[in-house]
């Protein structure tokens, strides 16, 4: 009786939504144990990028899409793949200093990034946008103290929280620049991902890192092939389909399963530590940014 209640466009969406949270929190499932091989970022990144890019042209080729952009979108396009490509090495630099759940769960406090960046662009947010800044920012004190009051690590706080706040300015970008409003969600993922694999490789070439150490094994690839696939390419297919069919505020609640899913994972496959401040500074911030989220309608 409730399957009839629902319309095609939520029996399609929510599920969408729900994978591209789970997905984009896997993130330390296969970036951890690459690192922990010894792995440089920048090869993990470049190969990730370049299977993703590699993927999508070839969707691109199928659908007989264009790849045709002008000179003003390459121009943005440029920018946003850079903002992309640190948004990725901050959060990949804080798994070295804190624990991979946390950082990759301080990256949903984007939204309200968004929120304090469009202050600047003369857009005054709402009182349960501002209620759900101060929120999150407790929540995030919270989290950062160890039990007993001893600190987390202040530099990967710092890490996440910039890479959150460049991912906030992707988003802005992405919403306020009319350039790109015509270009299709799948070729701008496939622009921004290939500047990103241009600059890791450009990075890895000047240094004295093979592109392959660390990178050995046949689970080492498999695990490049699942970065480049669940957190990239899927999580970014469902997050558009889960927008088009139940609007981007929905699709954004349902981004609290990226959380979630970062901490079990850190939890249960790393044997992260779970204490009572961080379970406490999450929940803070899931129900501070879905209340924000959800009373803005935006």
């Amino acid at each position: 009786m409730i399957m009839k209640t629902l319309s095609k466009n939520a029996i399609i969406g929510y599920p969408a939504g729900i994978i591209t949270g789970i997905t984009y929190g896997l993130n330390p499932l296969f970036a951890v144990p690459l690192m922990n091989n010894g792995a440089a970022i920048e090869s993990i990144l470049f190969f990730r990028y370049s299977f993703a890019v590699v993927l999508l042209g070839a969707f691109l080729m199928l659908t007989k899409q264009s790849f045709k952009i002008t000179a003003k979108q390459a121009g943005v396009l440029l920018a946003l793949g850079l903002l992309y490509t640190s948004s990725s090495i901050l959060l990949f630099e804080a798994y070295n200093y804190i624990a991979s759940g946390l950082a990759t769960t301080l990256i949903f406090l984007y939204p309200v990034l968004v929120a304090i960046i469009m202050v600047f662009l003369r857009v005054v947010p709402s009182w349960p946008v501002w209620f759900a800044i101060a929120a999150t920012f407790g929540g995030v004190i919270i989290m950062t103290q160890g039990n007993g009051g001893e600190s987390i690590n202040p530099i990967g706080v710092a890490l996440s929280l910039g890479s959150a706040f460049v991912y906030a300015m992707f988003i802005v970008i992405i919403n306020r620049n009319n350039a790109i409003a015509t270009v299709s969600n799948t070729l701008l993922t496939f622009y921004s991902l290939a500047v990103g694999a241009i600059v890791f490789w450009g990075k890895i070439s000047f240094s004295d890192t093979a592109i392959t150490t660390g990178i050995t094994t046949s689970n080492d690839w498999l695990n490049l092939i699942g970065l480049a696939l669940l957190p990239t390419i899927v999580s970014t297919a469902t997050l558009a389909i889960a927008t088009r069919n139940i609007g981007a505020t929905k699709a954004s609640v349902l981004g609290v399963f990226e959380p979630i899913t970062a901490i079990l994972i850190g939890t249960l496959m790393f044997g992260e530590p779970l204490t009572t401040n961080i379970i406490a500074g999450i929940g803070i911030a899931i129900v501070a940014v879905t209340f924000m989220i959800y009373a803005t309608k935006r």
